[in-house]
């Protein structure tokens, strides 16, 4: 009796659980005898902001096109928010911000933004979209007049006009320069803010630093890597540990465990190890080293020891 009242509870749980913005279960997708994606899984939560990196032909984009309906994948399923990409879509479920197109130029900012509103049944107020991305003042400048940071600005409010709760990005912030790529993602992070789901492809590392809640890294096709920004980062080639160490015998460092890499620099080396505990303590204590520092690797470290040609499995 108990056994059936926890499997009634633990279904009445599930049924309540909001399903999630992104469920994607083995997808394939082959060009001629090149295989793009490779069997990805991909599940996120409603109101995370997750980054989805990998290299050059990774699969990055084929896989959004997937996700949005605009290919089919040869195998595998896709539902957003518990519906088909395209039924999400119609009812303006998700949207997107691409890196070029969908802007005519010879209309003007609020022209396009007016044009957009109609496409929907339901949809959010004009002023207030284009106010939270930053084009209220610019609402009676031609498209054509305005520069790449505000087009993209302008892609960001068209896809906010259905209200989503799922905003798709890809490479979003190319050919802007570093203030116009500061104020749009100031703008995407406030939003954020609101609850709404990010998903994000870019190969601006910092930004998927700052702004991602999750990372993704996927490399020909397949995800090698899910977490946050601290566990993706622990997930490299170790620490680096630096010191002081005037006449330092590189040979004899070299064969500590776990380590990599000894430079030498002057007075001071950097030592490159999976086991900096052990090999600080054998700086401290067997040599005449001071000024001992360990510091763990950046993003785009790690991004490149898990996708590189050397990462496990090329």
């Amino acid at each position: 009796m108990n056994d059936t009242l926890l499997s009634t509870a633990a279904g009445q749980a599930a049924a309540t659980r909001p399903p999630l913005a992104v469920d994607a279960r083995g997808l394939t997708k082959r060009f001629g005898s090149f295989t793009a994606v490779d069997g990805l899984d991909l599940s996120i939560r409603q109101g995370e902001v997750v980054a989805f990196l990998g290299p050059n032909g990774a699969g990055k984009t084929t896989t959004i096109d997937m996700l949005l309906g605009l290919s089919q994948p040869d195998s595998g399923t896709v539902q957003l928010f518990g519906q088909s990409p395209r039924s999400a879509i119609s009812r303006g479920l998700v949207s997107a911000v691409m890196q070029t197109g969908g802007l005519l130029g010879d209309l003007t900012v609020g022209e396009t933004m007016q044009l957009t509103a109609s496409l929907f049944t339901h949809s959010t107020s004009v002023d207030e979209a284009m106010t939270r991305a930053g084009i209220a003042d610019i609402a009676n400048r031609r498209v054509s007049k305005c520069s790449g940071g505000q087009q993209q600005r302008l892609r960001f409010a068209m896809a906010l006009v259905s209200d989503p709760g799922l905003i798709i990005l890809d490479e979003p912030t190319t050919g802007m320069d570093v203030e116009g790529r500061h104020s749009f993602w100031q703008a995407i992070h406030a939003d954020a803010g609101r609850g709404r789901t990010v998903v994000f492809a870019t190969h601006y590392l910092e930004e998927a630093d700052q702004y991602a809640d999750r990372i993704v890294l996927v490399r020909k096709g397949r995800i090698v890597a899910d977490g946050t920004t601290a566990e993706i980062k622990a997930l490299g080639t170790g620490r680096t540990v630096e010191a002081e160490l005037p006449g330092a015998d590189q040979s004899r460092l070299a064969t500590l465990p776990g380590v990599s890499t000894v430079e030498v620099r002057g007075s001071r080396v950097l030592i490159r190890t999976s086991a900096s505990d052990d090999v600080t303590r054998y700086l401290l204590n067997q040599t005449e080293a001071h000024d001992v520092t360990v510091t763990g690797q950046n993003l785009e470290q790690a991004f490149l020891a898990l996708t590189g040609d050397d990462a496990e499995g090329a």
